[in-house]
């Protein structure tokens, strides 16, 4: 079982995760794209090569068969495993606790060649749905404290494969750049009694210079202090903690500006890698001698979405200082994203090799 074993000098956990070495050529090489069809653990009809499915969204079939929308599988090779308890324990002046969490993978389509970007809509709310129901079942379980939900497209974000494929991560402590979120949002709101992600998007709106698109739900702006490249946020423009509760409409609505946000990354930045991170609230699950953990959250936190294109390597400035230097500032990632937008709806977009983003792109 792998272990979580925490940093007593910057309050770090980190997931030590022998098992996961097991992944073929996980040191040798960059993962290659893997072909439709026979070769695809994640396409339809090869379901007896994953695990048994949590979760499927289906047109026919019973389960673990093909007739599938989305499916939701155990990941093969987890980084934290359901069975057991966490038992924090000392080892000296160390903290450390068993492996205990949930890795699930979301495959969101049998069509291997499907690229999020390309939509339709109504296939990246399946996708959002799916989100949603686990989150919930997830946090039924006390253990867990904090879910991830992320995706990886391209051989730099960490894909290691290629069919289109989210991933949730479930853990039984909240992740401290997490925290560190949640605790400057409780710091403000307990000043001003107003929630920053909600005066941070009142201030993008008005400033208008930094907003690549919104609809009536939301708003995707590129960060005022953005870390990388055209990296981009979408904040709901209702004040919500909880991701879980979006309802059909809301919901249809962030599918058409996730989709909308990815498609014009394309041309700006060649068909780049990327993450994107669903940044939800932590499981309010009561804590021990803690009763008032995170009870707040209802008031100050508001969920949001990163996008973060991987144009760019950290190195050892980055890892030195925590400091992040991009190439390319917000201002005009925006206004290259607004103009290739228009572009596309005058019918006059070129082709992804014709158009030169700002600071050269990638």
């Amino acid at each position: 079982m792998s272990e979580l074993r925490k940093d007593p000098i910057v309050d770090r956990w980190v997931i030590i995760a022998a098992e996961r070495g097991r992944r073929p050529h996980e040191f040798e090489h960059p993962p290659e794209e893997t072909a439709a069809g026979a070769a695809c653990p994640l396409c339809e009809g090869n379901e007896r090569m994953t695990p048994p499915e949590i979760w499927a969204l289906r047109n026919v079939g019973a389960p673990n068969t093909p007739g599938w929308q989305v499916r939701v599988v155990p990941n093969k090779f987890p980084a934290l495993r359901v069975e057991g308890e966490a038992h924090r324990r000392g080892l000296g002046i160390f903290d450390l606790m068993d492996g205990v969490g949930a890795h699930e993978v979301i495959i969101e389509t049998p069509d291997h060649e499907w690229r999020m970007g390309d939509g339709p809509t109504e296939m990246v709310d399946r996708v959002l749905r799916a989100y949603q129901a686990r989150l919930i079942d997830l946090y039924r379980d006390r253990r867990l404290r904090y879910c991830v939900i992320f995706r990886n497209f391209g051989p730099d974000a960490g894909a290691s494969l290629s069919h289109p494929h989210s991933q949730i991560i479930a853990v039984p402590v909240v992740p401290r750049r997490v925290k560190s979120k949640l605790s400057a949002a409780r710091d403000y709101f307990q000043r001003k009694e107003r929630c920053i992600f909600c005066d941070v998007m009142a201030q993008e709106l008005a400033l208008g210079d930094r907003i690549v698109l919104e609809n009536d739900y939301f708003v995707a702006f590129t960060p005022f202090a953005s870390r990388f490249p055209f990296e981009l946020a979408i904040y709901p423009r209702q004040h919500s903690h909880d991701f879980a509760t979006l309802d059909e409409k809301g919901r249809l609505a962030l599918a058409d500006v996730l989709r909308r946000c990815l498609a014009y990354l394309r041309p700006a930045l060649w068909q780049p890698s990327y993450n994107y991170i669903l940044n939800v609230a932590p499981n309010p699950v009561p804590r021990p001698g803690k009763p008032d953990y995170w009870t707040t959250l209802h008031l100050d936190y508001h969920w949001h979405l990163e996008i973060l294109p991987r144009v760019t390597r950290l190195a050892g400035f980055e890892w030195g200082t925590g400091f992040y230097i991009n190439s390319v500032s917000p201002e005009d990632a925006a206004r290259f994203l607004r103009d290739a937008m228009a572009d596309e709806a005058d019918g006059t977009a070129s082709g992804s090799a014709e158009v030169s983003a700002p600071g050269g792109g990638s």
